[in-house]
C-alpha cells in the first residue's frame, strides 16, 4: 500500500528536493508552504504521516503539530530541525511528535524514521479495526435466539454490563460461555481496556499462579526475566477465569484476596501491586456441589456469584437452530467462495431433532462440514453429518389391518401373566401382587388361558 506524507516547508528549494526524493521512495507526497495551508490539506485529503519543519513564519511547527493532533490524534508527525534548535525538537516530541530529524541530514537516515512512524501507525490502525470488529462482533444483535431461555440471557447480559460486579457464567461446555463474556465486556465502560482469558483447566498448577500474578526475575528455576501476570494484563478491562471450578484449592486463597483487596504479590515478590479488573467466572460444573464436597472455597464461590448467568443447552432452545445455523452459514459460505442460499425444510427438521451434546459449538462445526460438501444451492439432509439422522427415533411400527383385537388384547394378557409367575416363581399370591389383582382374579385368568402352574409358570403349549 502507497503511503501518502503531507511535507510542510516554506523553504521552496528544499520541499522540492525533499519530494523527489521522498516519491523516488514509493511515498505519495504532497507539499504545503505553511501551516495553515497543511491544515486545509489535512481536512481534505487522506494523509498516513505529517513531515513538518520546526521554526516556519506564521503558525510554527508546534503549533500545527498542535492543530493537526486535534483533528487525527493517531496521526504521525515527525519534525525537522536545525541541530541549534534540538532542545525544542526534544519538547515537541513530548507533545505527541513521533520522531525528529536534524538538519541538514542524509535521506537514508529520514527514510528510516519514516518507515518506523509509518510502521507504527500501520499497527496501531489495525488494533483499531479489530477493535472495532470485535465491537460489532458482541453488539447485543449477534446474541442470536429468541427462544424464552435465551432472552433471560440476554437480559441477565444488559442488566449487568454497566455495572462492576463480578459475574459467574454457569453452562454446558459449548453453550457460549466466553461470548456472553465478551459480550458483557464489549458492551461495558471497559470496552477500551483489555478483554483477557485464561483457562484454568489448561494450565498446570505448578505454573497457574505465575500465569495469573506473573513472577519476579529469579523467582524459580527458568523465571529468566520478570513477567506480569493476567491480572496486570487486565488492569481496567476484563478478566475472563473460564473453567475455574478446576481452580486448585491452594490459589483459590490467593484469588480470594485479590477479589477481596484488588491487590496481590508476583511470586517470589514482596512489592504489593494494585489492580482494577473486573472478573468474569465460568463453569460447566456445580459449584455448589464442589463446595459441598470440599473441592471449591465457599467464600470464593459467594465472592464471583454476585450476578449468576445460566446458559441453557441448546435443546432447550430449539427453535433457536434455525437462526443460529443461518447466521453460521452466512459468516462460511463468503469464506469459502460457496453461493448457498440456506437449508432445505428437511435438514432444518433433522437440525432440530437432534439433541447436540457438544451445544452450539457442535452445530457451528455441523454448518462448516455441510459448507463443504454441498453441491448445491440449498444445504440438504444429506450434505449434514450422518450421525445427525441415525439418532432420531425410529417410528414406531404400527399393526397389521385388519386385525381380532380380541385376539391381541388376550395374547398380550397371558403374556403378562407369564412373566409375574416366571417372577414370582409361581406363588399366585406374590404374582397377583405383581399384576395388582387379586388372587381369585388371577385364578380365572389362569384358567382361561390353560397355564399349567408348576415350580415355574409354563404355558400348555411350552
Amino acid at each position: 500500500m502507497q503511503h501518502t506524507i503531507l511535507l510542510v516547508d516554506n523553504e521552496t528549494r528544499l520541499a522540492d528536493v525533499l519530494t523527489e526524493a521522498l516519491e523516488q521512495l514509493g511515498y505519495r507526497v504532497l507539499s504545503a508552504a505553511n501551516g495553515h495551508d497543511a491544515l486545509k490539506t489535512l481536512d481534505s485529503e487522506p494523509v498516513d504521516l505529517l513531515l513538518t519543519d520546526l521554526r516556519m513564519p506564521g503558525m510554527s511547527g508546534r503549533q500545527l503539530l498542535k492543530e493537526a493532533k486535534q483533528r487525527q490524534p493517531s496521526l504521525p508527525v515527525v519534525v525537522m530541525t536545525a541541530y541549534s534548535s534540538v532542545k525544542d525538537a526534544v519538547e515537541v516530541i513530548k507533545e505527541g511528535a513521533f520522531d525528529y530529524v536534524g538538519k541538514p541530514f542524509e535521506i537514508d537516515d529520514l527514510e528510516t524514521v519514516l518507515k518506523n512512524a509509518l510502521r507504527l501507525s500501520d499497527v496501531l490502525a489495525d488494533n483499531e479495526r479489530l477493535r472495532g470488529e470485535l465491537v460489532d462482533r458482541y453488539q447485543f444483535k449477534t446474541l442470536i435466539g429468541d427462544s424464552p431461555a435465551f432472552r433471560r440471557v440476554t437480559q441477565n447480559i444488559a442488566e449487568v454490563c454497566e455495572s462492576r460486579a463480578n459475574v459467574l457464567v454457569s453452562g454446558d461446555s459449548g453453550t457460549g460461555k466466553e461470548m456472553v463474556a465478551r459480550a458483557i465486556h464489549y458492551n461495558s465502560q471497559r470496552r477500551e481496556q483489555p478483554f483477557v482469558a485464561i483457562n484454568c483447566a489448561a494450565i498446570p498448577e505448578p505454573l497457574l499462579e505465575s500465569e495469573l500474578f506473573g513472577h519476579v526475575k529469579g523467582a524459580f528455576t527458568g523465571a529468566v526475566a520478570n513477567r506480569r501476570g493476567r491480572f496486570e494484563q487486565a488492569d481496567r478491562g476484563t478478566l475472563f477465569l473460564d473453567e475455574i471450578g478446576d481452580m486448585p484449592i491452594g490459589i483459590q486463597a490467593k484469588m480470594l484476596r485479590v477479589l477481596q483487596e484488588r491487590a496481590f504479590e508476583p511470586v517470589g515478590g514482596t512489592r504489593t501491586r494494585h489492580v482494577d479488573v473486573r472478573i468474569i467466572a465460568a463453569t460447566n460444573k456445580d459449584l455448589q456441589q464442589e463446595v459441598a464436597r470440599g473441592r471449591f472455597r465457599e467464600d470464593l464461590f459467594y465472592r464471583l456469584n454476585v450476578f449468576p448467568i445460566i446458559l441453557p443447552p441448546l435443546r432447550e432452545r430449539r427453535e433457536d437452530i434455525p437462526a443460529l445455523a443461518a447466521f453460521f452459514l452466512e459468516g462460511m459460505k463468503a469464506e469459502m467462495g460457496k453461493r448457498i442460499t440456506g437449508f432445505s425444510p428437511q435438514a432444518l427438521k433433522v437440525m432440530s431433532e437432534y439433541t447436540w451434546p457438544g451445544n452450539i459449538r457442535e452445530l457451528q462445526n455441523c454448518v462448516e462440514r455441510a459448507v463443504i460438501v454441498c453441491k448445491g444451492e440449498q444445504i440438504a439432509e444429506l450434505d449434514l453429518p450422518r450421525y445427525l439422522s441415525d439418532s432420531r427415533p425410529a417410528p414406531l411400527a404400527g399393526p397389521g389391518f385388519p386385525m381380532d383385537l380380541d385376539d391381541e388384547l388376550a395374547r398380550t394378557e397371558r403374556g403378562l401373566i407369564l412373566a409375574a409367575l416366571k417372577q414370582a416363581d409361581g406363588i399366585q399370591v406374590t404374582a397377583a401382587a405383581l399384576l395388582g389383582i387379586n388372587e381369585r382374579s388371577l385364578w380365572h385368568r389362569i384358567k382361561k388361558y390353560g397355564i399349567q402352574i408348576t415350580k415355574r409358570a409354563v404355558g400348555t403349549d411350552d
